[in-house]
């Protein structure tokens, strides 16, 4: 770049001061760029997803202008939440990462993470003496946190005592969470150790600020074997098997 700046300098005729500005401003372009890249990588997504991938002629049942705000990335500025439910195959997971891919871009620190594989990241922690550790940087330390596939796998009592004690803890530093689930809040308590009480309790935290983003419509994984008729058989075959 500096060659090609040189070069670009004698042509123009710039002036040492032109030269420099020129220099400095590379510098912060190229300082910004790996900075993205560095919160990109820092934040665990699984994949890099983006909005412009997501298909919404197939996927009807999104709310697009609801999206759309939320790419603004005003939510994490506010310290609000988002919440996706619907059911699974309805690009939830697409669209938290999408989110999450975006702030890392606009120099938001960001951590993703699957339900189950934080609670197994800090019973590691708790067992290596780390919890306090990976709690201050991992889950409390990124201005957004994305907790994916809540209900898939129901927790423990412990499990669910350390999931409201991250809602809440990011709730009174007024920090943004994106969430993912395929239940509606009525069955939270289900996988939350069947605890009602704890459930509401988090729920009220979650929701105060929150933007709901309920999707429906069929799954964009199987659209192809729906069309070709594979589902649809499968589904009957396994209806006469269990009627026999």
């Amino acid at each position: 770049m500096e060659t090609s700046q040189g070069h670009q300098a004698a042509e123009q005729d710039w002036s040492f001061l032109q030269f420099l500005e020129q220099a400095l401003d590379h510098e912060r372009d190229t300082r910004q760029v790996r900075s993205r890249q560095t919160l990109a990588r820092m934040a665990s997504f699984p994949v890099i997803k983006t909005l412009e991938q997501y298909d919404f002629e197939f996927a009807t049942g999104t709310p697009k202008g609801l999206v759309e705000e939320l790419a603004t990335l005003r939510f994490v500025e506010r310290g609000e939440n988002a919440v996706f439910l619907g059911p699974s195959g309805v690009g939830k997971s697409h669209l938290a990462i999408a989110l999450g891919y975006l702030a890392t871009q606009a120099g938001i620190k960001t951590h993703f993470a699957t339900a189950a594989d934080l609670m197994l990241q800090l019973a590691a922690a708790q067992r290596q003496g780390r919890y306090d550790a990976v709690m201050r940087h991992r889950v409390l330390g990124p201005r957004l946190l994305i907790i994916d596939e809540i209900g898939y796998l129901p927790f423990s009592g412990e499990q669910a005592s350390n999931f409201f004690h991250i809602v809440s803890k990011r709730y009174e530093r007024g920090g943004s969470m994106i969430l993912t689930s395929n239940l509606p809040f009525a069955q939270w308590d289900d996988t939350f150790g069947a605890n009602p009480t704890l459930t509401a309790a988090m729920l009220d935290r979650i929701l105060h600020h929150a933007h709901i983003v309920q999707i429906k419509g069929d799954s964009y994984r199987l659209r192809k074997q729906k069309k070709a008729g594979f589902v649809g058989n499968a589904v009957k075959s396994v209806a006469q098997n269990s009627a026999a």
